[in-house]
């Protein structure tokens, strides 16, 4: 069967350095908020170009506490996606805040941009852009209209490490990019584990503290905060892993690249992003009106395939609170029911792409 994502292969060929780094965590006996976790996050904050990244015990808990240190709380408006893994808007609703959706564009999944000014009321506080499936949103407008309203922007990133917009990287637009190490996201750890990359000191600071329990440390406690550390272990990998990103995700852009040109004409191919977008492909997401029977006749060429978001947020069981119906989001609910996403991995071979494109061509 091929998989969507094949770790072993991935760990083959840098096994003996991360056995060689937890090794030595390991052997230090500091297991918690140590040196590796340091390292990593002064590596990812260069690498992304934030002023700070803080490591915290997953990309759930990045978004929760960001949107907490932006002092999103009861009744405030968070203007987001439909179209989008759970979590995103669960981290609003810890808060007690509105999860307040704008429809995607149908080419790029993201949130429609343009739609963004019609939602703005005078509770929304913050905007919670989606980099869906490793493609940048449209950062410059979002950040144009969040500085028009004086709007936080607090950007999930989570599919989306080392993704940019005109050379800018994704997660340090907004005032915070909330990132997933998840084991199969492009930069995945070994177990859970997130970041959060932020541009403003005191914002910084207001994180340290609510992932250790509102803790600077000397067991004084100065806010009420939260059990969310990202460990030594996870932090040894991920800075293994951190050394090759650029090189898996240009490898996962040549996959994409043979996937659109055996594909084009057959089946609506993933926008790869206007000129200065490049895009991460986390996902290689084609649409198809037959998806369905495109997925079960991939199943039985023992080839791996994934609905990425069968039902959009909106219309879950644990959003019938807000009284949303079908047809509320057309483009989010038409995605739903068309979109279908391929294996794609930096080890895949050509020979596999070319495979699985004639079985999808055969339809």
């Amino acid at each position: 069967m091929v998989p969507m994502v094949d770790l072993k292969r991935q760990l083959e060929d840098i096994r003996d350095e991360v056995l060689s780094s937890v090794r030595d965590v390991i052997e230090s006996g500091q297991y918690i908020l140590g040196k590796k976790v340091e390292e990593f996050e002064g590596r990812t904050a260069e690498y992304t170009g934030a002023a700070h990244a803080v490591a915290v015990a997953s990309g759930t808990d990045a978004l929760h506490l960001a949107l907490k240190a932006a002092g999103i709380g009861p009744g405030d408006e968070v203007i987001t996606t439909p179209f989008t893994f759970f979590s995103t808007v669960e981290a609003i609703l810890y808060l007690r805040a509105v999860p307040v959706f704008v429809d995607i564009e149908p080419d790029t999944f993201n949130i429609d941009s343009n739609a963004i000014e019609r939602r703005i009321t005078s509770r929304t506080k913050a905007i919670l852009p989606v980099h869906i499936f490793g493609c940048p949103a449209d950062m410059e407008l979002i950040m144009q209209l969040a500085g028009k309203h004086g709007l936080k922007v607090i950007e999930d990133c989570a599919q989306s490490f080392g993704a940019s917009l005109y050379g800018k990287k994704t997660g340090s637009f907004g005032d915070a990019g909330c990132f997933s190490f998840y084991p199969s996201k492009n930069l995945g750890a070994y177990g859970d584990g997130g970041l959060v990359t932020i541009n403003d000191d005191a914002m910084a600071s207001q994180i340290r503290l609510l992932r250790n329990h509102g803790s600077a440390g000397g067991y004084i406690h100065n806010t009420l905060g939260f059990n969310s550390r990202l460990d030594e272990v996870q932090a040894a990998i991920l800075l293994v892993k951190l050394r090759r990103i650029d090189e898996y995700n240009d490898k996962r852009r040549r996959k994409a690249a043979l996937y659109s040109e055996l594909l084009a004409g057959h089946v609506a191919c993933p926008a790869a992003g206007s000129e200065g977008i490049q895009h991460v492909f986390h996902q290689y997401t084609i649409r198809h009106p037959k998806r369905d029977y495109l997925k079960e006749l991939l199943r039985e060429k023992q080839v791996s395939s994934m609905v990425y978001y069968p039902i959009p947020v909106h219309l879950q069981p644990a959003m019938a609170f807000m009284g949303h119906k079908e047809g509320d989001f057309p483009e989010a609910e038409k995605a739903a029911r068309q979109v279908l996403s391929l294996p794609i991995y930096p080890e895949l071979e050509n020979s596999v792409v070319e495979m699985i494109a004639e079985i999808v061509r055969s339809v």
